[in-house]
């Protein structure tokens, strides 16, 4: 397939970077939360706007209110979502929940997924144990309790954990920390007792949550696919987030990039307008040429994914590798071509440096995803 969007592809494009050009956006939706300190990072009045847009139910079927799209779709708004700095959970909740909750029963979808489409409800989900990424070690364990479970242990770093109405929670029903089966998913409902959230704000001033489970009891209705079956969940939600996130990293690129270039031909120095210099107009090219590399791997991770490829694994890796290399030099020639104001809070260009900083982290920083590149490559 081409490595570009096509018609219906090219409008939602459209669509969407009106409307968060419009809606979301660093000065009306980041600084205005971040500033007020606000608890839950985004605003719950553009959700509803998403829902409205539909953009919430684009990995949702019909049958439950949703556009029955694609990722490649899912993609284009992140991408926009990036590009604007716009908080928002639809990358926790429209990509990685609901990837998840397609996998569950009739009733699980019908409990949940109409709620997040009309912009209700957001959700979050809950893998890592630890400072960086390893969703290998599964150790928060889940043991039969009656009818259902009984859930113990620990998540970090659960973004808008605290503000999720229901938490896409990995836990562990047999076998060792480490083991590849004896996984099972469950959804935990905000108010389940026994679960307590220790919030904190990001570098990018989102939030998250470091979550004890001491106990929380669960019914089996909670169950999300199969009991001791859910790895191969896990790695369908986790391929759509890292597809999702290379999306919006790649936004968070294009919209440094853009505005170092248009900051180049403002600035003067010498008499000169400071984009006029060879050396700089080098290094914008070689950024431009990095950043639609990025974006064409990108496309083509979301194009495998909705072909149900057996390479889309592999190359959501790719992508989330190279969107980080793309992306962090994105925002470091930003802060250096701005000179000392890129250094400063009152110039947006530090902020795409902060969003790039957390999003490298979340779901495998560049140094893990390169390192399972080369596993699954046979190397």
């Amino acid at each position: 397939m081409p490595l570009y969007h096509d018609e219906d592809q090219a409008m939602l494009a459209e669509t969407a970077e009106q409307f968060m050009a419009e809606q979301g956006g660093i000065q009306k939706q980041l600084r205005h939360w971040r500033d007020r300190n606000c608890k839950d990072g985004f605003g719950h009045e553009l959700w509803k706007q998403f829902a409205e847009m539909g953009f919430t139910g684009i990995l949702v079927g019909e049958d439950h209110g949703g556009l029955d799209m694609g990722h490649v779709e899912a993609g284009i708004v992140l991408e926009e979502i990036g590009r604007n700095l716009t908080p928002s959970p639809f990358l926790s909740s429209s990509v990685l929940a609901a990837t998840a909750l397609q996998h569950g029963s009739d009733d699980v979808k019908t409990r949940w997924l109409p709620d997040m489409v009309a912009g209700e409800k957001v959700y979050a989900v809950a893998i890592d144990e630890g400072p960086k990424h390893r969703p290998e070690r599964i150790a928060c364990k889940a043991e039969k309790s009656g009818n259902g479970f009984r859930l113990s242990g620990k998540k970090d770093f659960v973004v808008y954990g605290a503000s999720a109405e229901m938490i896409v929670v990995a836990a562990r029903t047999s076998g060792s920390d480490s083991d590849e089966d004896g996984v099972t998913l469950f959804a935990v409902p905000q108010d389940a007792n026994g679960m307590s959230h220790d919030s904190v704000r990001l570098v990018d001033s989102s939030m998250a949550s470091h979550i004890t489970f001491d106990g929380v009891e669960l019914d089996g209705d909670a169950v999300i696919g199969e009991v001791d079956g859910g790895r191969s969940v896990l790695n369908a939600m986790l391929t759509a987030g890292r597809v999702g996130a290379a999306a919006e990293g790649v936004g968070v690129a294009r919209g440094a990039m853009d505005m170092t270039v248009d900051y180049l031909k403002q600035r003067k120095q010498f008499g000169k307008l400071i984009g006029e210099f060879q050396a700089l107009q080098h290094r914008a090219a070689h950024l431009y040429s990095e950043v639609e590399i990025a974006r064409a791997v990108t496309i083509k991770a979301a194009q495998l994914l909705d072909g149900e490829s057996e390479k889309a694994e592999l190359m959501a890796s790719v992508a989330k590798a190279k969107v980080a290399k793309a992306a962090g030099l994105a925002v470091r020639e930003g802060v250096q071509m701005h000179g000392g104001i890129g250094m400063t809070d009152e110039y947006d260009i530090g902020l795409y440096m902060k969003r790039d900083r957390a999003l490298q982290e979340f779901l495998g920083d560049q140094y893990y995803h390169a390192n399972r590149v080369a596993e699954l490559s046979g190397y």
